[in-house]
């Protein structure tokens, strides 16, 4: 059994960077998108990016981004992946992909088992995929928003590129979820705040004990 992979996502500040790095995570994600409470500039993430050692990736997390708008975080924030949470089509994923020498992360929607036919669509156009619950009617941000859902649609599920289960996830359900879904890579947010946007350190250390004991 290989381990499972854990990103930490919307990282704000130093305690929580140190504290996702210290217990072991895989994958760090900073959030550019200023509906989210997670939002960063490109300095505030250039300032926490220097605390990252190699070996971790740093993820940054973009809805339906403007060339411009990356570049300009880009040229200030060392990023190793580029997670695309909006309505980018294949075509869009793979333009960014090609244009900035990086891997993509591309988020998907999932309220229905039709939805990860959906997702064939990208195999080719992106690294990996994430699944993530289709935000709530009234969410103002497609994801971040502590719903999930019925994991047991992915069980089984196979495509060519490696995926996230995400949405909802916390240290306390995540043994549930992996069984139920068969993720062997999790991404959580809000699961591990105190409040919308601040990251508790214990609750980090808590979820990532959690994936490691899996």
């Amino acid at each position: 059994m290989m381990p499972v992979l854990a990103k930490i996502c919307g990282l704000t500040d130093e305690a929580a960077v140190e504290a996702a790095v210290q217990h072991g995570a895989d994958m760090l994600g900073f959030v550019f998108f200023p509906a989210s409470p997670r939002n960063l500039s490109a300095e505030q993430a250039e300032a926490l990016l220097h605390n990252v050692p190699s070996g971790i990736d740093r993820v940054g997390v973009f809805v339906d981004p403007e060339t411009d708008f990356l570049d300009k975080i880009l040229a200030k924030a060392r990023l190793d992946l580029l997670q695309l949470h909006g309505d980018e089509t294949p075509e869009r994923c793979r333009a960014i992909s090609i244009y900035f020498g990086l891997p993509i992360i591309k988020a998907i929607k999932v309220s229905s088992k039709a939805d990860l036919k959906a997702a064939k669509a990208y195999e080719d156009a992106v690294d990996w995929l994430m699944f993530d619950a289709a935000p709530p009617k009234d969410a103002t941000r497609p994801g971040g928003n502590a719903a999930s859902f019925d994991w047991s649609i992915m069980q089984g599920a196979k495509f060519n590129r490696p995926w996230l289960l995400s949405g909802g996830l916390t240290p306390e359900n995540l043994s549930l979820a992996v069984r139920q879904s068969g993720a062997s890579a999790v991404d959580v947010s809000s699961g591990v705040e105190s409040a919308p946007g601040k990251k508790d350190p214990a609750k980090i250390r808590a979820f990532l004990d959690a994936a490691r004991a899996l």
